[in-house]
């Protein structure tokens, strides 16, 4: 690792990570100090390439964008990393709550039976052949007081949890990490974007009080709802932004990278009466012989903005019904347990366009806000936006590394017959294990 200057904060524990997306591959190296703040060593990112929906098309290609990415983010925090968190929005991703309860006899609530409550809910996971990815309790219940936090110390007839699984398609997974580890990298867990993405855009506040959380990509938009603290629901469209930029080459006839450039340069969700007197390039700087000459446009290969709007609008009002029936299909729309959906938070690349948010909250019917990374120590202006909000997401995630109830379930048959001075002892050397 690269010397530290005398006055800055010791790093602890460094963290890599790469989000494997259709339109782009990102990586991040990012420092824990001893005081506990978080800090971006360094990031890059490129074209992605090998990766269609979220799935791997190309092993070598996707091979190549990852090792290029880390190593641009490796070059500026001037440090190499040999293990990272993947973010993978794809591969079937599907979300599902399993509620588990153990009878405690109105006995005070000790460590022990948490630890057996979770052991035991390691029985109720059921991928039915897929992979699980993540199995986390949720929020704890106790005689049908819900959003119990911590039930330790409690007394309680029956303690309940619900146990959040978040499950992929088994062999495109075991892709995407193949194409990790064949850029000589080690993976240390792999993240369903919508829990990673929410670490980063969504409060404590928000999630408890429920909010669903959009993320627009390139080939995947996944909506995910938040209720109780807890991810509840999760539905993955396999449509996103570059849909909307293939239907502007189609439009007008045009390459995609000019296509692309009219989407972020000129385009938006909201029309406006001045739109149809306002006539836009279609090529760039020095690009007059880039292409062919649009469909529509005049002797100057310019096209009237209102076209290009009408595009847009068209390909988003497909896109935002899909987005507003996988919420009713979740319950969002019509209330979730009784309580009525208020919030849509939108991130991903695809939310950088202009009036989306005044856009979907007109479709939606709820307020609509841009989901954007925090503001960490060290991370660039450029990757302060909407699109690079799951890359840091990974990091805060990777530092907390929530619980897992199978990781529990090995250390409890190891220590649940144990009591008393052995079990405190036991513990005090699984500690001691794990940080000397």
């Amino acid at each position: 690792m690269a010397s530290q200057p005398k006055n800055s904060p010791r790093i602890a524990r460094v963290f890599g990570a790469v989000n494997i997306g259709s339109f782009r591959i990102s990586a991040m190296i990012a420092g824990l100090t001893e005081g506990g703040e978080m800090i971006v060593l360094g990031s890059g990112h490129r074209a992605a390439q090998g990766i269609r929906r979220g799935y791997v098309t190309d092993m070598a290609a996707a091979t190549y964008a990852v090792r290029d990415a880390i190593e641009r983010a490796e070059k500026i925090a001037g440090t190499n990393v040999a293990s990272v968190w993947i973010g993978c929005s794809g591969a079937g991703l599907a979300s599902r709550i399993a509620p588990v309860e153990i009878e405690i006899g109105g006995r005070r609530i000790e460590e022990e039976d948490i630890e057996h409550l979770l052991v035991s809910a390691r029985g109720s996971l059921e991928p039915d052949g897929r992979m699980v990815l993540h199995a986390q309790p949720a929020c704890y219940f106790l005689d049908g007081a819900e959003g119990v936090a911590n039930p330790r110390g409690l007394h309680a007839e029956r303690l309940g949890v619900d146990i959040h699984v978040m499950l992929a398609d088994g062999a495109p997974m075991r892709n995407l990490t193949e194409a990790v580890q064949n850029a000589h990298l080690e993976v240390e867990g792999v993240v369903a974007s919508p829990l990673a993405t929410g670490y980063a855009c969504l409060t404590a506040e928000e999630r408890d009080l429920g909010v669903a959380l959009v993320e627009f990509g390139a080939q995947v938009t996944n909506v995910s709802v938040y209720m109780g603290g807890m991810l509840v629901g999760l539905t993955a469209i396999p449509r996103g932004s570059a849909d909307i930029t293939d239907a502007i080459a189609s439009a007008f006839g045009i390459r995609r990278f000019q296509a692309e450039r009219l989407k972020c340069v000129h385009g938006s969700a909201i029309a406006s009466p001045a739109d149809h007197r306002e006539l836009i390039p279609v090529a760039g700087p020095g690009e007059e012989r880039a292409g062919p000459v649009a469909r529509g446009a005049d002797d100057k290969n310019r096209i009237p903005r209102a076209e290009l709007i009408s595009v847009i609008t068209g390909e988003l009002d497909r896109l935002i019904s899909d987005v507003g029936r996988a919420l009713e299909t979740q319950g969002y729309s019509g209330g979730y347990s009784g309580r009525q959906g208020r919030q849509v938070v939108l991130t991903g690349g695809g939310a950088e366009l202009a009036g989306l948010a005044d856009y979907a909250q007109a479709a939606l019917g709820k307020p609509v806000r841009i989901g954007r990374p925090p503001q960490l120590k060290g991370l660039p202006e450029a990757h302060g936006v909407p699109g690079f909000a799951t890359l840091a997401g990974l990091v805060l995630y990777a530092a907390e590394d929530p619980i897992d109830i199978r990781a529990v379930g090995s250390r409890f048959q190891q220590v649940h017959r144990l009591s008393g001075l052995r079990l405190m002892l036991w513990r005090v050397w699984l500690a001691m294990k794990e940080y000397f």
